[in-house]
């Protein structure tokens, strides 16, 4: 009888424990004193209280005003939030956004250059600023709020250029998406109301049918005319009004490539591997009869159109490629995972600017019944992500997925020849969503592979800066992507892009999930999709963690010398929690290397993007539990060692101190000599905020964290380790049997 490989080791939670923080010291130097800060603010007040006093009446809801001020860059860190400052003068943040200055003085050595630092969107009755600027001069030390003035950088009023964005000049009338910030407490009904009424003094027209609340920000479509602008821009909550973006073009790329002649194909007659598993598919629809109905139905969200034949055709390969990944000419198809409902949410309007909203609330009706455990989108807007703002696509879908309990893939977009100098070759919405897995194009299925030139690249936001997550085989002029022709059973069809990558993805995850059952939830599959991919010679944003392997076994078989373990599990906001990294009990020889994905689900702000996530882990890598230093008086904490850190992913332009620990994945392998390996551990803290500001009102997070020792010169690693924790970790045997290569 044939010996049973090394499964994928599960249950690793129960080797976490709960350990006290560790001791801190909280020093801040400030860049102004006191008066010399007071004095800087006194004239800004007065400036921002008297450009307020000039917007007209019927532009302020409640005679209220909302007013920018920028935080010194030495004050990112949630423990700074100005706080007392605005309870000190009533006022509100409705919102806030990344922002680079240069600061006038800072506490390092050297010249201030400019630095990332935050905007918060200040809002409250004009009177307010009125009172603040007649009375900020007398302020003394001790005056509510008066230690915040130090972490004020500059503070003015809201101009035309920061809500009017990217307008074009060729154009008389405009289809535009603004978006209002909530008004005080959060309430929304009174700011609608009054832009309802002052919109129609300005003969522009909203769509109040298609508005979509997310956060603290609500989005809204408007028909205006050039000569309105400038009124519209006065509106006091007013965010940002932009270009209604379009559609994303579904023609797949490769049909402008002459390919290979189409090969037949026969399709299996086995029902899926897990009938039970409820997959969605959003997008063009499927043809009526389809080839693919043995596995996949169709259904027309309520409110659609009739279908149009090339989305019709582009749903149909999206489908396929969740059945049967690429196609392969003389090789048989492997039994689909599960099977598929694809909804039809595009339909023969699909594509006109005006209906880019309605699709999204399709989206959002099939999203909200909450009866998938996957699902893959490869549709969205044509538009590459901005720094600055959170597209109402993006907040939507994320807030969907912010339980951690669906794996949803989305295609990263086919822009990546676009202009690269401006940003026009980034990720599109909504591929920039921090609980997704966002999904790129790698151009050859086998070695030797690069990112397909078409596939969008990053960075994306932070957090969120590794975007795409991952690549998978999306088809090129050199290898197509094959999928079944929809229409004829044993034909095929060639294609390529994002759009198929993506699904192929998710097809991956499947067969982990078919295979191994609720042992594994989506989020751990997420992370194992991560943790096991390759990045070979390909850059962070070409590439983000790599390319995903195309057999299961890559993802659940331990080769020789190596043992790979699942942490699933929740943690509590503050909570410090001890994993332990297991090693056995002797010491490693030579050289060991340790690889860790986290990969955790959050709750988002969209309307403060800077700050967008609203939980993050501060992990800290402990390799040897006998080295303390000397210096330290806390002996329950050893020595540590740098394992995760921003600046292996980021530029120094997108580098913001402490933005870290807001990265939904974290991703790394580090090398250590096993002498220097010692009941090895990860300390984990769940670090909790909303709307910028520190909180203990977040609820529990879930998280998934996979480990992978190597040990080159062990060749019975994986039984050590068992043998070491026999009580606590499992190999997670398949409830239906793997084809493994030989």
């Amino acid at each position: 009888m044939p010996e049973q490989p090394n499964f994928l080791l599960g249950y690793g939670e129960r080797l976490t424990e709960p350990i006290a923080p560790p001791s801190r010291e909280m020093k801040k130097r400030e860049p102004y004193g006191f008066n010399e800060a007071r004095d800087r603010l006194v004239p800004m007040v007065h400036s921002v209280s008297e450009a307020l006093d000039s917007l007209p009446e019927r532009a302020c809801p409640r005679d209220e005003a909302v007013a920018v001020l920028t935080l010194h860059p030495e004050y990112l860190a949630k423990s700074f939030y100005p706080g007392s400052l605005l309870r000190g003068v009533g006022l509100e943040a409705v919102g806030s956004r990344p922002r680079r200055v240069k600061p006038e003085k800072w506490t390092k050595k050297g010249k201030p250059e400019p630095a990332e630092t935050t905007e918060l969107f200040i809002a409250g009755p004009r009177q307010l600023f009125r009172r603040w600027a007649e009375a900020l001069s007398q302020w003394r030390p001790d005056t509510p709020g008066a230690e915040d003035l130090a972490k004020v950088e500059r503070f003015r009023a809201f101009s035309r250029d920061d809500r009017l964005r990217s307008i074009p000049e060729e154009s008389d009338a405009l289809l535009l998406e603004t978006a209002l910030h909530s008004g005080l407490g959060g309430e929304v009904d009174y700011i609608l109301d009054a832009f309802s009424r002052y919109l129609q003094e300005l003969n522009v027209e909203p769509d109040l049918e298609r508005r979509i609340t997310a956060g603290g920000l609500l989005f809204l479509p408007v028909r205006a005319r050039r000569e309105a602008l400038n009124g519209l821009a006065e509106f006091s909550f007013l965010r940002i009004a932009r270009p209604m973006p379009s559609l994303r073009p579904l023609n797949p790329v490769v049909r402008s490539w002459s390919g290979p002649p189409s090969f037949d194909c026969e399709l299996p007659d086995e029902p899926p591997v897990d009938p039970g598993l409820r997959v969605a598919v959003l997008d063009g629809g499927l043809p009526e009869p389809t080839a693919l109905g043995a596995w996949a139905i169709n259904r027309d969200v309520p409110g659609v159109g009739s279908a149009a034949e090339p989305y019709l055709v582009h749903g149909a390969s999206v489908t396929s490629a969740v059945l049967f990944g690429p196609l392969r000419e003389g090789v048989d198809l492997e039994r689909p995972y599960a099977a598929v409902e694809h909804f039809r949410v595009l339909d023969e309007t699909s594509g006109r600017d005006q209906d880019l909203y309605d699709v999204l609330l399709r989206i959002q009706q099939v999203l909200q019944a909450g009866e998938h455990q996957f699902v893959n989108l490869s549709i969205g807007p044509e538009t590459p992500v901005d720094d600055e703002e959170v597209h109402a696509w993006t907040a939507v879908l994320d807030d969907y997925l912010s339980a951690g309990n669906v794996l949803t893939t989305i295609a990263a977009g086919n822009g990546g020849e676009r202009d690269a100098t401006l940003g026009f070759n980034r990720v599109q919405v909504p591929a920039d969503c921090v609980n997704a897995l966002t999904i790129g194009a790698a151009d050859v299925s086998g070695d030797g592979w690069n990112r397909a030139a078409y596939s969008s690249v990053g960075p994306g936001r932070s957090p969120g800066l590794v975007k795409p997550d991952c690549l998978a085989f999306g088809g090129s002029e050199r290898e197509p992507f094959w999928v079944v022709d929809p229409q004829g059973a044993s034909q095929t069809l060639h294609v390529a892009g994002t759009s198929f990558a993506s699904p192929a993805a998710l097809r991956m995850g499947l067969g982990v999930r078919a295979h191994f059952g609720d042992l594994l939830s989506p989020l751990a599959i997420k992370a194992l999709l991560v943790h096991c991919s390759d990045r070979g010679g390909a850059g962070r944003h070409e590439a983000g963690w790599g390319r995903i392997p195309q057999e299961l076994e890559e993802f659940v078989i331990c080769p020789e010398g190596t043992a790979r373990v699942v942490y699933q599990g929740q943690l509590e906001p503050g909570q410090y929690m001890r994993a332990r990294i297991p090693i056995p009990e002797e010491e490693l020889a030579g050289k060991v290397a340790i690889r860790a994905t986290f990969c955790y689900a959050t709750g988002v702000d969209p309307d403060h993007p800077g700050n967008y996530t609203r939980s993050g882990l501060d992990v800290v890598f402990r390799p040897h539990d006998k080295k303390f230093d000397p210096n330290s008086d806390n002996p329950e904490h050893p020595v540590s060692d740098p394992f995760f850190q921003l600046k292996e992913f980021s530029t120094e332009h997108e580098l913001r101190r402490d933005a870290h620990k807001w990265e939904t994945t974290l991703h790394r392998e580090k090398n250590k000599y096993g002498s220097s390996l010692r009941n090895p551990v990860f300390d984990i803290h769940y670090n909790a905020r909303e709307a910028s500001a520190p909180t203990r009102r977040r609820g529990r997070i879930r998280y998934a964290l996979v480990i992978t020792v190597i040990s080159p010169r062990t060749g019975d690693l994986y039984n050590r380790i068992v043998q070491r924790y026999p009580t606590q970790l499992r190999p997670l045997v398949p409830v239906v049997q793997i084809p493994i290569r030989l």
